[in-house]
């Protein structure tokens, strides 16, 4: 039987997906990014759990959002991860959150920083959303960045917008964590991007809202 998160039900479990199944489906499987959390999720190879695992995937890919690079420094060096689970929470105190998975190797080293940056992706970064979601590569190869005005973490040249953070909670959320970030310092500067639309990703393809 393949690994499931903790707490699932024994129903569920005999029809958890088999992880062959979402490799094939992801076509590479060494990369580092959140594009709809539970597309890792083990599949089984049983026929009516497949379909059902397609359908949920289909599902969620209706659901268009931005992408962003979250970043953040561990031992002298940057580190980085393309994140489509992105979002405000709350106004007051300012607070965002991002999903990132449990065998993320980047979020392993942002959560021992203490500390991430956002960085709103602009329709041109199509190749530093892709960069950022390889592993065994340096992200940060040809990628332009300066640090961010309170953590130091990589703001990322180009980009529409950065929220600069700090860790304020981590929740467990089945194969995922939920992180809570207090946003200490933000900034849109879209005046120097030379693209100004977004970066958006819908039914498994990049996208953007310029027509």
């Amino acid at each position: 039987m393949p690994d499931v998160p903790d707490g699932v039900s024994p129903d569920a479990r005999e029809t958890w997906p088999h992880p062959d199944l979402i490799r094939s489906w992801l076509g590479d499987a060494e990369v580092d990014f959140e594009i709809r959390p539970g597309d890792a999720v083990p599949v089984q190879d049983d026929p009516e759990a497949q379909a059902a695992a397609r359908r949920f995937r289909d599902v969620l890919g209706c659901f268009a959002s931005g992408i962003t690079v979250i970043t953040s420094t561990s031992g002298g060096e940057p580190v980085g991860m393309t994140c489509q689970s992105f979002s405000s929470v709350s106004l007051d105190p300012p607070l965002v959150t991002f999903i990132p998975a449990r065998s993320s190797r980047a979020w392993s080293q942002i959560q021992r920083s203490g500390r991430f940056c956002v960085n709103v992706l602009a329709a041109d970064q199509e190749h530093v959303s892709a960069q950022m979601a390889s592993k065994g590569v340096d992200k940060f190869a040809g990628i332009d960045w300066t640090p961010a005005e309170v953590t130091g973490a990589p703001v990322i040249t180009g980009t529409l917008a950065h929220l600069d953070c700090t860790i304020h909670a981590v929740y467990e959320g089945g194969d995922h964590y939920i992180v809570v970030g207090k946003v200490e310092h933000l900034a849109a500067h879209p005046d120097d991007a030379p693209v100004t639309e977004p970066l958006l990703y819908y039914r498994g393809r990049y996208r953007t809202t310029d027509s």
